[in-house]
């Protein structure tokens, strides 16, 4: 809409509750009182701006998503700029922030009024991001130097109270109060022209969205070379914190924990390697360490590939039983959820072993301890990974805990509306199962059969996009024969296919256990939860297994169709809460789409009753 149509129509509680029906249409809940609070106060603030600047003709886009995440700006402003007639958009940033200082030892990270102890992002490195972000993945920006820029809006204060954050430069980003409203007023004249700002505001949303560097790739580059990710919102905030923590810990008395939790996709390993980079870069002792062998072999694989001294920085956890106490600067614990109660291997002798539990032996190994983590995705018995287990281990230590939560709105692709889905699907959140509503930046289809299923991801992944087929561990795993060829395990009618390799030596041109999600030989496999988990690729395939079935109005585990032996030996209880953990890990690993496929006639049903696309409307 227009700015002068958003300052007429603010007087008119209808606006406001259309926004929180788009609201709770892609995000599937309702906003938080303070949401809609922000919108009332704000939004009528911004627009009095726009108009007292002569400006009522340009597009505003409230509540625009980033591309290839689910993080929204407040506002972007389109148009076209004064001097040069090119396109010109300002991301906005609007804050109640009446009183706010900066956390000591850090130049952007402030203390709110009112949000007690947890520390927030400058808003001028926030807005700074969000440009540098919508210009990295907007392919009509992408060659635009000077096309984007923003400002934060702390319309409710006055310099006085918040001026530790006014020191803080960008040539990118500003930040303004309501003591330097006129300043405000002369800036956006800098920026956009009084001319109708609609076409650009339809081709900022018309354009094709660059896809993000696949973490992967990107590791050697950013451990080796110095290259660095682009960390947003509580990303930044986690990794200041532990930055922070470092440069403290040596003169503090007090040991700092860092437990940073989220879903699939929030970014918690791009974290964890920016970390290492950062942290290496500048002389600090730092080892990432994973109770995934998957995740850690293709780590090692990918940036041994410069330098072979580098995978001997990623290690397991049960890699710490002896560890010197505070030996190292950082310990980054990812796939924290996968941490056990006891490092003791069969072989140790009985003597030689810790009596300590694994989660006190990672905290004593460090000076600052991190630890990323999903409690979604404890799939095996004895995984005890949890904040609340990290949180009494390191009190019982005597440490100071500090937690960031990534769930609050970032996804570095994929759909947070979707993860909120498969959680309600699986009974894993209350309310569901709940009818899927189609969304722009993800699909999901139910397929009838496993050959329609393979035959729309091939398409996918001969077109070059990464797709992958992956199921309930329900069928035998055999070795591969004489010949070198491999056993097709998976067998459903007609359609057969074999599981990935088991061992790390490459068989028969598939590729070896822990390279079968990124290899693109992987794709003539099915991928099972112990390749799949710590992973993630544009296109996922899913099939159901016996091992979980919906019967009448709910789901059913069924022990006897697992052929996962170690999990089968838990209690009924935890038997099924590992089961639907389980399929939540392997439903979350699609970014671009996920198709559905059950073994079971009635959980097909059930499922094609919650999803309303099916294949042949997506070819």
């Amino acid at each position: 809409m227009s700015a002068r149509a958003l300052f007429d129509q603010c007087s008119d509680r209808a606006l406001f509750e259309r926004l929180a029906q788009k609201y709770r249409s892609v995000l599937y809940q309702y906003p938080s009182s303070g949401e809609r609070r922000s919108w009332e106060n704000s939004l009528p603030a911004l627009a009095e701006v726009l108009c007292d600047a002569g400006l009522d003709d340009i597009e505003v886009l409230i509540e625009h998503q980033l591309p290839l995440t689910s993080l929204r700006a407040d506002i972007v402003l389109a148009g076209s700029h004064p001097t040069t007639g090119r396109p010109s958009y300002v991301i906005v940033e609007l804050k109640q922030w009446s009183e706010a200082r900066l956390v000591p030892g850090t130049d952007n990270l402030c203390l709110v009024a009112g949000m007690g102890n947890r520390p927030a992002l400058h808003p001028v490195a926030q807005v700074r991001r969000y440009c540098d972000y919508l210009q990295d993945f907007t392919n009509v920006l992408s060659d635009q130097v000077d096309a984007v820029a923003g400002f934060a809006y702390l319309h409710n204060a006055v310099d006085q109270d918040v001026s530790e954050l006014l020191r803080l430069p960008d040539a990118k980003a500003q930040l303004f109060t309501s003591t330097s409203r006129s300043e405000l007023i002369n800036y956006l004249r800098t920026r956009l022209s009084a001319l109708n700002g609609s076409p650009e505001g339809d081709s900022l949303l018309a354009s094709p969205h660059a896809p993000g560097r696949q973490l992967m790739r990107a590791a050697a580059a950013e451990i080796i070379d110095g290259g660095e990710f682009l960390l947003m919102d509580e990303q930044e905030v986690a990794a200041r914190l532990v930055k922070r923590a470092v440069s403290l810990s040596r003169q503090s008395d007090k040991k700092e924990v860092i437990v940073i939790s989220g879903g699939p996709g929030s970014g918690k390993s791009i974290i964890a390697l920016h970390l290492m980079g950062s942290l290496l870069r500048n002389g600090r002792s730092v080892v990432h360490a994973t109770g995934s062998k998957s995740f850690t072999t293709t780590l090692r694989y990918v940036v041994g590939t410069k330098n072979g001294r580098i995978p001997k920085l990623f290690r397991y956890f049960f890699d710490f039983a002896d560890a010197e106490r505070n030996g190292l600067d950082v310990l980054i614990c990812d796939e924290a959820h996968r941490i056990r109660r006891r490092s003791s291997r069969q072989d140790t002798y009985a003597g030689h072993r810790s009596g300590r539990r694994q989660v006190e032996e990672l905290i004593d190994a460090a000076r600052v301890p991190v630890f990323l983590l999903d409690e979604h995705q404890v799939v095996r018995p004895g995984e005890m990974g949890s904040v609340a287990t990290i949180d009494e281990a390191a009190h019982a230590r005597g440490c100071i805990v500090r937690h960031v939560d990534l769930d609050n709105q970032f996804r570095c692709g994929g759909s947070r509306a979707y993860e909120h889905w498969v959680l309600c699907l699986l009974g894993l959140e209350p309310g569901g199962p709940i009818r899927w509503q189609s969304e722009e930046n993800f699909e999901l289809r139910v397929a009838d059969s496993p050959e329609e299923m393979e035959s729309y991801l091939r398409i996918r992944q001969e077109s070059g996009y990464t797709s992958r087929m992956t199921a309930g561990f329900c069928w035998q795993w055999s070795d591969p024969q004489t010949d070198g060829s491999l056993v097709d395990d998976v067998i459903i009618g007609a359609w057969h296919r074999p599981w990935n390799l088991r061992s790390e030596q490459p068989v028969g041109g598939a590729p070896v256990s822990s390279l079968w999600a990124t290899d693109p030989s992987g794709f003539e496999q099915i991928g099972c939860i112990y390749t799949a988990q710590g992973f993630e690729y544009a296109w996922n395939g899913v099939i159901f297994g016996p091992d979980l079935v919906w019967r009448g109005n709910g789901w059913r585990a069924v022990r006897e169709a697992s052929r996962d032996h170690t999990v089968k030996k838990a209690a009924p209880v935890a038997f099924e809460r590992l089961i639907r953990n389980t399929y939540k890990v392997l439903l979350t690993r699609g970014l671009a789409g996920t198709v559905l496929y059950s073994t079971d006639p009635e959980t097909r049903a059930m499922l094609a009753s919650v999803v309303p696309t099916g294949i042949e409307q997506g070819l």
